[in-house]
């Protein structure tokens, strides 16, 4: 096994130019023709998971010697648990609905034109992304099946594994007649080419950055193409005065501890103040046996005695943790709890764990996020888990694609107008 041995040059200009022209072939192609593509590449990733695997270990083995944090090459590298559940994501995407084609809002208008919407694909995305190498396949195959091309720009730390994987789907694609331009990959960790990327704006119909929020920042500063934001998580659950609070512990442990490194995990529980000094202990108790550590505003750090558990310091509740990490607030009201939440979260995931309907009602009409939450863990804020098959981001921004993006997000539409040789009057 060697490292990824990297292009001197890449020319982005003729990938920009490569991808447009896959993109037309792309938009020409049937379900049928999709989803035979796709059922492919699920059995040559299956067929060269030891390949894969291979290049993945080598990424893991440079995180290891460089003191990369177990969590995050757990959640965000490796890739030998999730194989089988990619392969198997894979295969779901070629059951879902096309979203291409589908027609609506149709209207028979009285100058005698019949009009509608319909979807049709983006054209060429392109796509920026830190860690995570399940990302390329997860892409890759949306794009696939909603008829566009990608230019993927993976993270540094898992190039040998991202480079393994654009191999296998470039050989699937082209293996069943689609150009293997329809999924490029910028081969350098020069951040230079991020730079020329997004000012691919004749090529390029889209940007969606995942990773912190240095890379939405750079994105949206340097970027002559549309961005999509979204992706980082400072992410909330209140618990209110009336919840049941033994059925909201495995909630919070959940939403913290089941994959911390992810931006839809926990980083903030806000107490409301008469149930607080019983609460909060429990918390630090049941998270605490799983390694979480505490950070307590003044409120919640004066009921807990406790050497998991220090102060919060000033900015602190604007921090997305990515760590077995969780920030506690004791609040005096809904009303507290929904200012804190407007303050600091980042309009990803946030949830109200109550049995008052009123309180509900209120919180998830006040509460402005891509995703809001009643009794359920913020965890949910995922396209699988809300039944749209894989997604390329969680979008936080309100124009064009809100939450999960899957199929639908990654067409827009065009109006088709029929008449019969119709003149406007």
């Amino acid at each position: 096994m060697t490292q990824a041995t990297l292009e001197t040059t890449i020319n982005m200009e003729a990938m920009g130019q490569r991808a447009r022209q896959a993109s037309y072939m792309l938009a020409t192609l049937t379900t049928a023709q999709k989803n035979t593509a796709l059922l492919a590449i699920a059995d040559a990733l299956e067929a060269n998971t030891d390949h894969i695997l291979a290049q993945n270990q080598l990424d893991i083995d440079a995180a290891v010697a460089n003191g990369v944090d177990p969590i995050w090459i757990r959640d965000r590298m490796d890739l030998k648990k999730r194989m089988a559940g990619i392969i198997e994501d894979v295969r779901k995407v070629a059951q879902l609905p096309d979203p291409v084609g589908r027609v609506y809002s149709e209207a028979e208008l009285p100058s005698g034109i019949h009009a509608h919407k319909q979807r049709v694909p983006f054209g060429v995305l392109g796509v920026i992304y830190e860690s995570r190498p399940n990302v390329t396949i997860d892409i890759s195959t949306l794009a696939l099946k909603t008829g566009n091309a990608v230019i993927l720009r993976g993270g540094s730390d898992v190039l040998n594994s991202n480079l393994e994987l654009v191999r296998v789907l470039q050989e699937a694609l082209a293996a069943n007649g689609i150009p293997s331009d329809a999924v490029q990959y910028i081969a350098s960790t020069n951040r230079d080419y991020v730079r020329q990327m997004l000012r691919l704006d004749k090529h390029i119909d889209m940007i969606i950055p995942r990773g912190g929020s240095g890379l939405h920042t750079f994105c949206r500063e340097n970027s002559t193409i549309p961005v999509i934001t979204g992706g980082i998580g400072v992410c909330h659950l209140y618990v209110d005065e009336t919840a049941n609070l033994d059925a909201s512990l495995p909630v919070i442990h959940n939403a913290k501890t089941q994959r911390p490194a992810v931006c839809n995990a926990l980083d903030t529980v806000l107490v409301h103040k008469s149930v607080a000094a019983e609460f909060l202990p429990r918390v630090v108790d049941y998270l605490g046996k799983d390694g979480v550590v505490f950070k307590a505003e003044p409120q919640a750090l004066a009921l807990l005695n406790d050497d998991r558990v220090e102060a919060a310091g000033e900015r602190e509740f604007d921090t997305e943790w990515t760590a077995l990490i969780l920030g506690l607030k004791v609040v005096g009201s809904l009303d507290e709890a929904i200012e804190h939440i407007r303050e600091h979260s980042t309009q990803h995931s946030d949830g109200i764990l109550t049995e008052d309907d009123a309180h509900a009602t209120r919180f998830l009409n006040e509460v402005d996020s891509a995703a809001v939450f009643v009794n359920a863990s913020t965890r949910f804020n995922d396209g699988g888990a809300l039944g749209l098959g894989a997604e390329v981001a969680v979008s936080t921004q309100k124009m064009h694609a809100r939450g999960p993006m899957a199929l639908e997000e990654l067409t827009t539409y065009k109006w088709i107008v029929k008449g019969d040789y119709t003149s406007r009057p």
